[in-house]
């Protein structure tokens, strides 16, 4: 890498520094760490729903600074472009913020030397493309679980990140949560007793998109919202307008997202294979329900011969886990077992203990200044993705499947025709 700093990459230093905020981004520096001193600056690629949540909590943080966001609807852009201004003269006093650019296609956002890193906070069927093209452009990157939308896609950016030494985080924050990392430690350590059964507790696979043609709101340049999916009408439920504070409905459908299974799945069946040290693998057995259109009760079976199941247990999206020696719950507002005790144990010297992160955003802002692994990184959240599209698989072609998961196929054609997509063309990955 050439270590001398650019005129265009000098001036642009300088206008920040000039507007009051010491940004030296570490693209300039020419390094695969960064000094603590040093800041990150970060793009986002998507300004939807999720984008103020993770913006908020990385501008909470004294060595970032967000200063560009891409996005083909321009009210979301506009909106967070203010949100991102009004925290930057908050904190200068200034009465007006010029160190924040937007862009209608991301591309155009990576071509800049002095961005170091970009989140990805598109829907689903964005993720591996614009990930890709992140790392390929040099660019350490934050990218919304799911990590992919299919399996292939998944090992293609493991592949593309370890190519390009940069640092991706999935955003499965709930490993950077104690009560998780507590509950996946008394599993790992003994204290349920064997495992013998974990039900994930998690709703609907992804169905086939089938909503009514909407007008076209101005702003919104749908074919770009597609762009690798298959062309479909547009329908506000899956790009509802700026104003709409709900959650937009493309999770639901299989061509841009991978239903709640997927969504909320990407959470709770991460820490599912956390807890049963299953990070690099997967189950081996699909069996699925024997039910004309199956939503619940698949199970999958690993080769150590414990059960996973999809099911709701009653109390929202959670993971429950089955020991000799007793029972836990855990979810974000609780963590219970029977015996009761067993919850409040103290781990012992002896035990084994888990990567330890109180903060997600700055657990990744800390792998880049260091480079290090984060909690959750490519392969990691490839996995627990992974799990979440074979169980989608599994319900669609309802049957019984063997996956392997070293070689990543099912021992069925139709199921592994699943486990990649057609692209339109100009957005193949």
């Amino acid at each position: 890498m050439n270590n001398q700093i650019s005129r265009k990459q000098f001036i642009s230093s300088s206008l920040m520094a000039a507007a009051g905020l010491s940004i030296v981004p570490a693209s300039v520096l020419g390094k695969k760490g960064v000094a603590p001193s040093d800041k990150i600056s970060i793009g986002f690629i998507g300004t939807g729903r999720l984008s103020p949540t993770l913006a908020n909590g990385m501008l909470a943080l004294e060595n970032v600074d967000i200063v560009a966001a891409s996005d083909v609807y321009k009210a979301k852009g506009d909106a967070f472009q203010a949100l991102v201004e009004n925290h930057y003269k908050e904190k200068t006093g200034q009465n007006s913020w010029t160190g924040f650019q937007t862009y209608h296609n991301y591309e155009d956002m990576l071509m800049r030397d002095d961005i170091d890193a970009i989140v990805v906070a598109t829907p689903d069927h964005w993720h591996a493309k614009a990930s890709i093209d992140a790392a390929n452009a040099g660019k350490h990157i934050y990218c919304e679980k799911p990590l992919t939308h299919t399996v292939v896609e998944g090992r293609k950016l493991v592949n593309a990140v370890e190519a390009n030494d940069v640092i991706l985080q999935t955003g499965s924050m709930q490993r950077s949560w104690e009560s998780f990392r507590h509950a996946c430690e008394l599993v790992r350590n003994g204290y349920l007793g064997e495992i013998k059964k974990v039900v994930v507790s998690v709703t609907d696979p992804a169905i086939p998109y089938d909503l009514e043609e909407e007008t076209k709101p101005e702003g919104l340049d749908w074919d770009r919202w597609i762009g690798p999916a298959p062309m479909n009408v547009f329908n506000s439920i899956v790009a509802p307008p700026v104003e709409d504070t709900g959650w937009p409905r493309w999770r639901d459908f299989k061509e841009y997202g991978g239903g709640t299974l997927c969504d909320w799945g990407a959470h709770m069946f991460d820490i599912a294979q956390w807890a049963l040290g299953m990070d690099d693998t997967g189950p081996v057995e699909l069996i699925a329900p024997k039910t004309p259109v199956p939503k619940r009760g698949l199970k999958m079976i690993y080769a150590n011969g414990i059960e996973m199941e999809h099911y709701e247990f009653g109390r929202g999206h959670g993971v429950e886990f089955h020991g000799t020696e007793g029972t836990m719950q855990v979810s974000r507002e609780f963590l219970q077992t029977n015996p009761a005790n067993i919850a409040s144990a103290r781990m012992k010297s002896s035990d084994e203990r888990l990567y330890h992160s109180d903060n997600h955003y700055a657990n990744w802002i800390d792998g880049i200044r260091e480079h290090k692994e984060t909690i959750c990184p490519p392969e990691v959240g490839h996995r627990s993705a992974s799990i979440c599209n074979i169980a989608n698989i599994a319900y669609w072609v309802n049957r019984d499947l063997k996956w392997d998961p070293e070689a990543e196929r099912f021992d069925d054609d139709e199921a592994n025709s699943y486990l990649d997509k057609e692209y339109r063309e100009g957005y193949e990955v």
